[in-house]
C-alpha cells in the first residue's frame, strides 16, 4: 500500500517536470521568431496523444492513430509528433502615402520531421508553380495564390497575401506565411529583429497549456493608425500603454478542460468591469457539455 501511495505523487512530479522541460524547449525554438503583436500557440503532440483519447471512443482513437501512421509513411509527418504550431500576426505602420498596410501572418511548425525533406516533397508536387528566392542564409520557396491575385485587383488589402512563402527555419521546423513576414523570420533566425523575450514568456507562461494566445491589441491598433509613425518615418508616441494586453489558455486536468484568461486593465475598477462583461459573454456563449469544457476561470 505504501508503494502505491508513493507512486501517484511520483507520476505527477514526472509529468510536471516533463511539461516544464518541453516549455523550455519550445521557448528556445521560438526565441528566433520575428516580432509579433499577437501569437497563438497550439501543442498538437499533447492534444492528440493526451487530450483526444480522453474525449474520443477507443475505436476512433485507433482509427486516428492508424491514419497518422499512413501519413507518416506517405509524407514523413506524424501529426501527433508535432511539438508546436504557432500562428503569429504582426501589424504594420501605414505606408508613406498614408495607406493602410495589411498585417503579416505566419505559421511556424516544429516537431519530429525533416523540414528539408517535406519542402522538397512539396516542390516536386507543385513543380513550376514554385519559385525559389534567396534571402539571407535561407532559400524561400514562393507560390502564387491565383484566386487571391484576381481578388487583389479589386481589393488592394489582399495584395500582401497573393504569394505565400515557405522556409525551413531549422532541421525540424518550417515557417509558412506571406512573403514579407517569412523574410522577417529568416532575418530573425540570422539574429535581426527577433521577438522580445517578454512576449514569448507571456505566451508560454503555463507549461501545461494545450492552446494559448497572447497579444497587445491596443498597441497594434496604434501602430496601424500611425501613432508610431510611418514605414520610413518613425515617431515618438504618447500612446505607450499596456491596456488590453491579454493572455488566454486551455489546460487539462484529468478529464477536465479549463479555460483561463488575463487582461491588463490599468486599474481595479476597469478590471472589474471587463471581468464582469467578458465572464457574462463567455458563459452565455459557451456550451460546456458539447465542447467538453467542464470549467471556466477568468482572472
Amino acid at each position: 500500500m505504501r508503494k502505491t501511495n508513493l507512486l501517484f505523487p511520483a507520476v505527477i512530479t514526472i509529468l510536471t517536470l516533463a511539461s516544464a522541460v518541453f516549455a523550455q524547449s519550445a521557448s528556445a525554438s521560438l526565441s528566433a521568431l520575428p516580432e509579433a503583436d499577437t501569437l497563438i500557440y497550439v501543442n498538437p503532440q499533447r492534444i492528440l496523444n493526451e487530450a483526444a483519447p480522453r474525449v474520443m471512443a477507443p475505436a476512433d482513437v485507433t482509427k486516428m492513430r492508424a491514419s497518422f501512421a499512413d501519413l507518416k509513411k506517405a509524407i514523413g509527418v506524424d501529426p501527433s509528433a508535432i511539438e508546436y504550431l504557432v500562428i503569429a500576426v504582426r501589424f504594420n505602420k501605414p505606408a508613406n502615402d498614408l495607406s493602410f498596410v495589411a498585417p503579416d501572418v505566419m505559421t511556424v511548425i516544429g516537431g519530429d520531421f525533416s523540414s528539408d525533406s517535406l519542402l522538397t516533397l512539396g516542390q516536386l508536387y507543385l513543380q513550376d508553380k514554385v519559385r525559389v528566392e534567396k534571402h539571407g542564409s535561407k532559400s524561400i520557396s514562393i507560390m502564387k495564390i491565383d484566386p487571391l491575385v484576381a481578388e487583389a485587383e479589386k481589393n488592394p488589402f489582399l495584395k500582401a497575401y497573393t504569394e505565400i512563402g515557405v522556409v525551413p527555419l531549422s532541421a525540424n521546423s518550417l515557417a509558412i506565411g506571406n512573403v514579407r513576414y517569412v523574410k522577417a523570420a529568416v532575418d530573425a533566425a540570422d539574429g535581426a529583429g527577433r521577438i522580445s523575450p517578454a512576449t514569448l514568456e507571456s505566451l508560454l507562461r503555463d507549461p501545461n497549456a494545450l492552446i494559448a494566445a497572447s497579444g497587445a491589441p491596443i498597441a497594434a491598433m496604434a501602430k496601424s493608425f500611425g501613432l508610431f509613425g510611418l514605414e520610413t518615418t518613425p515617431r515618438e508616441s504618447s500612446c505607450n500603454t499596456t491596456f488590453g494586453n491579454f493572455y488566454a489558455a486551455v489546460t487539462m486536468t484529468g478529464t477536465n478542460f479549463t479555460l483561463r484568461g488575463a487582461m491588463n486593465a490599468d486599474n481595479p475598477d476597469t478590471a472589474k468591469i471587463i471581468n464582469n462583461l467578458l465572464s457574462g459573454l463567455m458563459k452565455q456563449g459557451a456550451t460546456f457539455q458539447h465542447s467538453g469544457i467542464r470549467s471556466l476561470e477568468f482572472t
